[in-house]
């Protein structure tokens, strides 16, 4: 009898989670390797918000980005959805007559390709949905009731411990400093920064911005963009947002334990300028605040200055580098939205060579030395 492919998974962040748990309740031997602790990378300082409503740039994307969405809702099913899944739905508004044209446009592009939205004001928003929000009350407000928020870092540790109770194994705190290969070319062995070596069949690329890096190790060239985000949590004795939300010049969601997060493309880009993370921290609490004056009391909790894993023209590598027997990458921005799906998917190309339609535009081979 054939034994079970060991199955070496760098990088537990969602991507490498949700492979990870697919490939060991189908029988496969996996070996989890991180740097960290699982969840505890980009997924943990992520805004993690599962959409499809802001990947219209490709139709191709947009329907992986929906199959991401439903295939959360199938987990929800199956592992249970306590602490880690919010289906609250999405709001999204601006400030700016230009900005607001180019929403609704969106929104009209979305309803064309099926995805529910709904166009309500924001004295609607504030009777309904949110009312502790300061908005003008004839606002045009995008409403798309189907998405949702993740706590990412729950969800990790939900995936790898069911799998590890399964008989995966847990790598975590040692680095991967080198990749085998045999003569043919195929995976052989992974070694570590503490000088131990392990035998494995195949070896997925989910290590996110570290991703190139895991590449090079087989002479393989990933390009990666250069894209840093803010991300800050403020604690509240009374959360008062429900759902995640675009407001102008802020986005947030509620995160559990009376937090909240906050990010900002605006505040993303003065990284570069010498501005520490305690200042952009302030300035994302200070935009925050005049979107929810009860924000006002919060404190600032947590901040973490991220690498998104964006590969470099924008959209997921996802699947086997054929020059490489064995070697599978699974790096993605917008790893939240995709991970369930991606982890679904690549788990079957792997034990059964089964080479996924959704998957066509995003294959590895595009990128070549």
């Amino acid at each position: 009898m054939k034994r079970p492919e060991r199955v070496a998974v760098i990088g537990v962040g969602i991507l490498g989670a949700c492979v990870g748990w697919n490939l060991s309740r189908q029988g496969a031997e996996v070996v989890f390797i991180d740097a960290g602790e699982p969840g505890e990378g980009v997924t943990n300082w992520s805004f993690s918000w599962v959409n499809a409503s802001n990947k219209t740039a490709r139709k191709s994307y947009f329907d992986l980005n929906v199959a991401g969405m439903a295939a959360h809702r199938e987990l929800a099913g199956t592992i249970g959805p306590d602490s880690w899944w919010y289906p609250s739905g999405h709001l999204r508004w601006a400030d700016d007559a230009a900005v607001q044209a180019k929403l609704l446009e969106t929104a009209g592009l979305l309803t064309s390709w099926d995805y529910r939205v709904e166009v309500c004001t924001g004295d609607e928003v504030r009777r309904r949905l949110e009312p502790d929000l300061r908005m003008p009350g004839e606002v045009p407000v995008v409403f798309y009731p189907d998405e949702a928020w993740v706590h990412g870092r729950y969800l990790v540790g939900r995936l790898v411990g069911q799998a590890v109770a399964s008989g995966a194994e847990l790598r975590s705190g040692t680095a991967v400093c080198d990749i085998g290969t045999g003569g043919d070319g195929s995976i052989r062995t992974v070694a570590f920064s503490d000088g131990s070596r392990l035998d494995v069949d195949i070896v997925v690329n989910a290590a996110g911005p570290s991703a190139s890096h895991v590449a090079g190790l087989l002479a393989r060239h990933l390009p990666m963009r250069r894209e840093p985000g803010v991300v800050t949590r403020i604690g509240c004795a009374e959360v008062p947002v429900r759902r995640a939300m675009h407001a102008p010049h802020v986005e947030m969601r509620p995160d559990g334990d009376g937090l909240v997060v906050l990010h900002s493309r605006e505040i993303d880009a003065l990284i570069d300028t010498g501005k520490g993370p305690a200042q952009l921290a302030r300035l994302l609490h200070e935009s925050a605040r005049q979107v929810v004056p009860e924000l006002g009391d919060s404190r600032i909790a947590q901040t973490r200055v991220a690498h998104r894993p964006i590969p470099a023209d924008g959209f997921p590598s996802v699947g086997a580098v054929p020059s490489l027997p064995g070697y599978y990458e699974a790096v993605s921005h917008s790893g939240i939205t995709l991970g369930p799906v991606i982890g679904r998917l690549l788990a079957s190309e792997i034990l059964r060579g089964t080479r996924d339609k959704l998957l066509a535009d995003f294959r590895p081979e595009r990128f070549t030395s």
